[in-house]
């Protein structure tokens, strides 16, 4: 039978996690719930489950630029979502290989700090990220701990969000999608810069639940997906906040594991979406 068709694709670029719950786990979860066709390609390999990371064992940087080559040369996607890049060395090695391609919409969520509020990787790969994935991004996605590190400045208040999300973007990003999850709100309050002198606030019920393992690596791979079908960057990113915001409270009562769980990527799951080949 003659080939019609082709599935909107996208690609995680990010690390392991076996619970399930976060990185290139959920990457592909999401992608797939949303009739998107996903591909992949490792970073790094923590051993780790809901009740956090035990230790984490790298990935060769060759590897990673091959994974990236063979991904791009077949299957080319039409987005990507970039996660935790722990060393300078490796946010060279992306960007570098992927530069070597036609550029497509990329959604980087920038994981800085642990649950614990420690810094995961160090300043040099701060500075590197800045300098080099910031440029080729259409969006980033920092939490409210990630966004003081790269404002310099501490968060507490919406009025710091505002002022944070300016200074983030003054670093050299296309636009910024700061996430208030953490603040003392009796709703969600996240505020999109779109880059064109905009800033969008979105507001969604807060409820109590430990299962948001991982929601930050959905929200961004959810943007990405929706970005693969062919949305606006800003519809994009209304539908991936839609989308995780339902998947956290279709999977607040359910328990898996003994720490944080995780979402519940499949709450309505699509068919993968079929484009006519041109």
């Amino acid at each position: 039978m003659k080939q019609k068709y082709t599935y909107s694709s996208a690609l995680t670029i990010a690390g392991f996690d076996g619970s399930g719950g976060a990185g290139i786990q959920a990457d592909i979860k999401t992608f797939s719930a949303l009739g998107c066709y996903a591909t992949s390609v490792l970073t790094a390999l923590p051993v780790q489950n809901t009740q956090g990371v035990r230790s984490i064992y790298p990935i060769p940087y060759q590897a990673v630029a091959g994974q990236i080559e063979a991904i791009m040369d077949d299957i080319p996607p039409r987005a990507i979502k970039i996660g935790m890049v722990h060393t300078a060395e490796l946010v060279h090695t992306i960007v570098a290989t992927l530069q070597q391609y036609p550029a497509v919409p990329l959604v980087f969520d920038p994981v800085m700090v642990a649950t614990s509020g420690h810094k995961l990787i160090e300043d040099a790969t701060i500075q590197a990220i800045i300098e080099k994935l910031f440029p080729l991004a259409s969006v980033i996605t920092p939490n409210m701990d990630e966004a003081a590190i790269l404002a310099n400045m501490p968060i507490k208040t919406l009025d710091d969000m505002y002022l944070a999300g300016e200074k983030i973007l003054a670093l050299g990003c296309k636009s910024v999608l700061l996430k208030g999850g953490h603040l003392d709100l009796p709703v969600i309050t996240s505020l999109f810069f779109d880059g064109q002198g905009n800033i969008l606030p979105f507001e969604f019920e807060k409820f109590a639940t430990n299962n948001t393992h991982g929601s930050g690596c959905t929200l961004s791979s959810a943007i990405a997906a929706y970005l693969a079908q062919g949305n606006g960057l800003n519809e994009a990113v209304k539908l991936g906040q839609t989308y995780v915001h339902k998947a956290i409270r279709h999977g607040a009562n359910v328990a898996i594991g003994k720490g944080n769980g995780p979402l519940n990527h499949f709450f309505n799951p699509q068919k993968l979406i079929k484009n006519e080949m041109v």
